[in-house]
Formats: structure tokens, C-alpha cells, sequence
């Protein structure tokens, strides 16, 4: 029976530029539990962890639920302004810093090359952990592939997380996190005091559909699909969303973040666009740790799940609705 981890190191991990063995990888209930795995063995209440501004809402969560305070950090066009991050390793001393380099839920955003080296070496510089959550990396389609912050470690102090949901089966509840043997060892206590271990089964099916060589096409397939998908929802925004309607232009993943002009308040308008234009979002407030009204006239919009007419139909519906708003 072949082993999942071998298939990790092998296939998922030695292209991108991570060198490791099957003991620095352990499988996980998902992507969101190594997240929690790390906390167990990391936070104590009120740690602080470096995030991105905005960042992940359900990682906040878990965050938060270990009583870390959450302290924001800058993005531009190219990720995380590493100029920022370091001052804040310097005031805060963080016990981790989170990041989700490629293609970043919610904005769409990627950490440049040259950016997750820095932070790497900010990592070994500062003697402090770089938990990098990559969920989306290899579902691109357009630009060019990127290596791992992971890839350019040279002292262990990057924790590289993953999850097979988006590349294999979201139902599988698969995912994986990467580490060197001595916070691997604690992380391994941490699952075992946890659920022991995650489903073989999944684990299994998983393994056997990359060893027959499905994951190639596959990859290839919904690629495919996500590219149509992104491409009619950047279309149909400059189409019929007003004039000053400010959104980012992802290489991949399932996301675009759209800033409305004119004051319009996206929490507000979610609710009126479910009720009249049967069209969701998520409001961008609640991606940002520090509240303060940031984000109150953003939304983060999937187009991951629908097809290209609905997309073009609903765009269009709930852009009319905007527009006669203004």
C-alpha cells in the first residue's frame, strides 16, 4: 500500500522546490487542522500571531480560540510588505507568523518571489515561525509558478501546510503539514492527544489516485475550468460594475476582492443582494482582525463553484443593483 506522505514528498513537494522526507510530513483532518495542531502546540494566551490585512477569517478564529491577539499586517499588489513585518517582529515577537503566499483567501493576492525569501530569511533572522497555509498553489492558470516560502528554509523555522481539498476531493477531509523532526515531534503529540489519526480510507483513495497517474489530467481539467470561470467574472465586473469598482486579477485559486465606490456599505448590501438579486458574497469587514470599519465596502467573491452563464447573469444583476444604489 503506498504511502501518502511518499506521494506528498514526491510528487507535491520535490517539484516545488521542498526537500524533505515522508517523517517530516504528517497527514491531517483537513487543512484547517493543522492550524489548530500548531496552536495547541505554540500558543499560549495572548501570544500574538502576525497576520496579513486582510487574511483568513476562519483561521482567526482558531487563532483566537487559543487566545492569541491577531496583529495585522500590510498587504500590497505583490503580498505581505515585508518592511512592515519586520518592525512588527520587532515590537510584537510574535510565536508565529500566518501567511497564505499564493493566490491568498480572500484577495487573490501572491507573495512574490522575492518577498518569500525574504521572509525566510526574516524567519532565521528573528529566530520566529512562518506557518505558511498554501492551499491553492497549484491550481493556476495563468503567470508562472512561484517556489514555497517552504523551499528557501534553512533552519526549520518554516511550517508548510496544505490540503488535498482543492486539488483532490473536498470531501475527503485531507490536508498535510510540513515541518522539521522537532516541532514535528510536538505536533505529533498534539494529534495524537487529538484524533489519533485521520481517516485511511481517504487516505488510501487519495494515494492510489495520484500512484495511477490520474492527478496530472486532472489538474489539468479543472484548471481548465477555474481559468473560463475567472475570466467571465473579471469580464462581467469591468462590465457592469459602476465606474471606480476597484478588484484584484488572481493567476488561480477561487477568489477576486472587489472594493465598491460611492460609500456603499457590503454587510448592508450582502443582505439586499440575497433578498433581491439572489446573489451571495462574503462583506470584507470580517477579514480584517482590527475592525475599525476596514473593509466595510469590500467583498470577497468566489467564482470557483458556478458556472460561466450564472456568473455572467448574476454579475450583471447584482452590478445594475449597485449602480442605481449610487
Amino acid at each position: 500500500m503506498t504511502d501518502l506522505r511518499e506521494i506528498i514528498v514526491t510528487q507535491l513537494l520535490a517539484p516545488k522546490g521542498v526537500q524533505t522526507k515522508i517523517e517530516n510530513v504528517m497527514i491531517t483532518a483537513g487543512g484547517l487542522e493543522s492550524m489548530n495542531l500548531m496552536c495547541q502546540v505554540f500558543i499560549n494566551p495572548g501570544d500574538v500571531i502576525l497576520v496579513e490585512d486582510p487574511t483568513f477569517v476562519h483561521c482567526t478564529m482558531i487563532f483566537q480560540m487559543f487566545g492569541a491577539k491577531c496583529v495585522p499586517c500590510p498587504m500590497d499588489d505583490h503580498g505581505l510588505v515585508m518592511e512592515e513585518v519586520e518592525e512588527k517582529i520587532k515590537q510584537y515577537h510574535p510565536k508565529f507568523i500566518y501567511t497564505i503566499p499564493t493566490f491568498q483567501n480572500p484577495t487573490g493576492i501572491t507573495l512574490s518571489q522575492e518577498r518569500r525569501q525574504k521572509l525566510a530569511e526574516l524567519a532565521e533572522t528573528y529566530d520566529v515561525i512562518v506557518l505558511e497555509d498554501d492551499p491553492y498553489r497549484d491550481i493556476r492558470y495563468s503567470g508562472h509558478d512561484l517556489l514555497p516560502v517552504k523551499s528557501f528554509d534553512r533552519v526549520g523555522n518554516v511550517v508548510l501546510a496544505n490540503s488535498f481539498s482543492k486539488i483532490f476531493s473536498p470531501g475527503s477531509r485531507l490536508g498535510y503539514i510540513v515541518a522539521d523532526e522537532q516541532i514535528m515531534a510536538k505536533l505529533f503529540d498534539a494529534k495524537m492527544a487529538t484524533n489519533s489519526h485521520c481517516s485511511k480510507i481517504s487516505e488510501v483513495l487519495c494515494a492510489e489516485f495520484f500512484k495511477q497517474g490520474y492527478y496530472p489530467e486532472h489538474l489539468k481539467k479543472i484548471c481548465q475550468i477555474y481559468r473560463e470561470r475567472r475570466d467571465a467574472m473579471m469580464e462581467s465586473l469591468d462590465a457592469y460594475f459602476p465606474a471606480g469598482t476597484k478588484h484584484t486579477y488572481p493567476d488561480g485559486g477561487l477568489f477576486t476582492w472587489v472594493e465598491l465606490p460611492g460609500g456603499i456599505n457590503t454587510t448592508e448590501l450582502l443582505a439586499e443582494s440575497v433578498r433581491h438579486c439572489r446573489v451571495a458574497f462574503i462583506a470584507g469587514e470580517g477579514f480584517f482582525v482590527e475592525g475599525n470599519g476596514k473593509g466595510s465596502n469590500a467583498m470577497r467573491m468566489s467564482f470557483g463553484n458556478v458556472p460561466v452563464d450564472v456568473i455572467r447573469s448574476s454579475i450583471k444583476t447584482l452590478g445594475d443593483y449597485i449602480c442605481a444604489k449610487l
